[in-house]
């Protein structure tokens, strides 16, 4: 029995790498995130660099937000009972933002292992063409690992401004309009990307990732994760803590030393660190 998604969800998900969209929340609640975030971005300035990064650990209303029931009710129907998220990213694209995320594979440089791995990408505003919504390439995830090369290109908004070494044929590809207040889901091994913004209107976007509790990290010797739901039976990551207050200094103090962590398994072997 599935608890949010039908049959014939699970199905386009595993046989297509996708489903959308999902409605996890109302426009008035994607609204009240959207409000949080501009108003800590209106006295501290935008988000860049590592901020953008595992944000659920510096702030507690991101911290609810990963473990959100509708979410989890979608993303269990997947992946199991017994969940753990793995990382959080904001993908924001300002008006008018030259800002892409080219054609690659999420599992390229993550060090996940089995690539049982899943995105939820939640919407605080509206996702469109028009603003630079993802596109995907359906059934994609069902290839091996492809080789990336690095390009760490200004405008990516990629850590390392990864691209795939094949030719995409994008009249294939499959635009997923969201509404805000609805999310997609992608598997790690299926390529997507999506275009600049040049309209009027901010496209933010919120990803988690999700693993079940059997998933083991095999490119650095420590990484963590948050249970968000089930029971841990494996302990292949140490468990995160909630912060204590929106960017209290001992969650930013948590926070660096986290993703100081994640950031030398995610830019292994280039010799640099996070963009900011």
């Amino acid at each position: 029995m599935t608890r949010v998604l039908s049959e014939a969800a699970v199905r386009q998900y595993n046989e297509q790498g996708y489903y959308a969209p999902i409605r996890v929340m109302s426009t008035a609640e994607a609204l009240g995130l959207r409000t949080k975030l501009e108003s800590f971005e209106a006295g501290a300035g935008p988000l860049a660099g590592r901020l953008r990064q595992k944000s659920h650990l510096l702030f507690t209303w991101l911290n609810d937000l990963i473990r959100h029931p509708a979410i989890l009710d979608a993303v269990e129907d997947v992946l199991g009972p017994d969940l753990l998220c793995w990382g959080s990213s904001f993908f924001i694209k300002e008006t008018r933002d030259p800002g892409f995320v080219s054609w690659h594979q999420d599992s390229t440089y993550w060090g996940l292992d089995p690539a049982d791995v899943m995105t939820a990408w939640i919407a605080f505003s509206d996702s469109t063409s028009e603003n630079g919504a993802m596109r995907v390439m359906p059934g994609t995830h069902r290839l091996d690992q492809i080789p990336h090369r690095d390009t760490f290109r200004k405008d990516n908004l990629l850590s390392r401004g990864q691209e795939i070494m094949v030719d995409v044929n994008e009249a294939d590809a499959v635009t997923l309009e969201l509404m805000a207040g609805e999310m997609s889901l992608h598997h790690v091994r299926l390529i997507h990307g999506s275009d600049p913004n040049p309209s009027g209107k901010r496209r933010i976007g919120f990803a988690i990732r999700y693993i079940p509790t059997s998933v083991r990290q095999i490119a650095g010797a420590h990484d963590s994760a948050t249970l968000v739901r089930g029971t841990d039976r494996y302990g292949h990551f140490a468990l995160e803590q909630r912060p204590d207050a929106d960017m209290s200094p001992s969650a930013v103090a948590y926070h660096q030393a986290v993703t100081g962590a994640h950031t030398a398994i995610l830019m292994r072997q280039t010799g640099r660190e996070m963009r900011a």
